[in-house]
């Protein structure tokens, strides 16, 4: 049985719609949730591959929140070890972080549903390959980093240039989130924490248009959810004496 460690950080942001295609897949899961557990010091010893999620720090917040400095060591040791990596939002910010990129504050904070492009390089990608000119994700962020040297750059969008890419044939942060569904959604905006985010911009978001944008964009969302992570998943299966992609 293949087993994965997720690091998470907030009881709302979890696998979501990636949790049942790991258990169909045979995966075993263990989170280690930092929330209630800052002092952890999970190992990789006996996993195969790591997920990073997503929360409201900043992956900067790391002197006063020390399991971030964690959590970059262990997405240091997964890629050291050449196992599947995924970061979605603090997640990808981190692993932006672990690789030598600069992670900083956004100048708009994206909350809601927003158009991302993929860029000239998704095509070729596994993961991406499906993707349209243009499609409408799911996104919580403020901060959002620069592509780590060496990697390939997949997405962007018009208010926040670095969305995906992908380090080595492995290693992938997605700054938006392929993971909602409409129950995560709504459970978010019920969140106290990010109901004060969105009433401190003061009318910027209307969460009753994200609720009515949810209804319209969710079907499409599962479909590269459920393409996006099915090639994330036969990552798990690829023979690693064979030739790495090269990034540009």
């Amino acid at each position: 049985m293949r087993k994965l460690l997720v690091c998470q950080h907030v009881p709302h942001e979890i696998l979501g719609t990636l949790n049942p295609m790991l258990k169909r897949a045979g995966f075993r899961i263990r989170y280690v949730n930092f929330g209630r557990h800052p002092d952890a010091q999970p190992s990789l010893d006996g996993y195969d591959g790591l997920v990073v999620l997503g929360g409201p720090m900043s992956a900067y917040d790391d002197h006063r929140l020390p399991h971030l400095a964690v959590e970059m060591k262990l997405i240091d040791s997964a890629m050291q070890r050449n196992m599947p990596v995924l970061g979605i939002c603090l997640g990808a910010q981190l692993l932006a972080r672990t690789l030598g990129a600069r992670v900083y504050a956004n100048h708009i904070k994206e909350i809601g549903w927003y158009q991302v492009a993929p860029s000239q390089h998704a095509g070729a990608d596994p993961l991406f390959h499906e993707f349209d000119d243009s499609e409408m994700l799911f996104q919580w962020h403020g901060d959002t980093f620069d592509i780590p040297s060496g990697a390939i750059h997949l997405a962007a969008s018009r208010q926040c240039a670095n969305q995906a890419f992908r380090h080595g044939d492995n290693v992938y942060g997605f700054q938006f989130h392929l993971e909602v569904d409409e129950a995560m959604i709504l459970r978010w905006l019920k969140v106290p924490e990010n109901r004060r985010e969105i009433a401190s911009l003061h009318g910027g978001i209307d969460p009753d248009e994200i609720h009515r944008q949810t209804t319209r964009h969710i079907g499409r969302l599962h479909e590269l959810s459920d393409q996006v992570f099915g090639q994330f998943i036969e990552l798990f299966g690829l023979d690693k004496s064979r030739p790495r992609l090269v990034s540009r």
